[in-house]
C-alpha cells in the first residue's frame, strides 16, 4: 500500500492513538506523542495541512520499528478505511 499524500498532522496523531500514542505536549506547530507500549517512545509530528511524504515515511518507520511490526503492515492498518 502506498503512503497517503494528503494526510495532515492532526489526522496522523489521531490514527496513532490506536497504537497507544497520546499527545504529551505541543510547541508551536509540532506535537509530541508518547507511548508506553514496548517501553517509552516519543514521536514528533508537524501539524501541517499535509505532511511531506519523506517526513511521514520517517515517522511511520520509527513507529513501526518501536512497535516491532513491518512498516507496510502499519501503513495498511492505519490507512485502510
Amino acid at each position: 500500500m502506498r503512503i497517503p499524500r494528503d494526510i495532515s498532522g492532526e489526522q496522523l496523531a489521531k490514527l496513532l492513538d490506536n497504537y497507544g500514542y497520546i499527545k504529551t505536549r505541543q510547541i508551536g506547530s509540532q506535537v509530541r506523542l508518547t507511548t508506553h507500549k514496548n517501553g517509552e517512545h516519543h514521536l514528533t509530528i508537524p501539524l501541517h495541512k499535509t505532511i511531506r511524504v519523506g517526513t511521514l515515511n520517517g515517522i511511520l518507520k520509527d513507529a513501526a520499528d518501536h512497535l516491532s511490526i513491518d512498516k507496510e503492515v502499519l501503513i495498511a492498518e492505519l490507512f485502510s478505511n
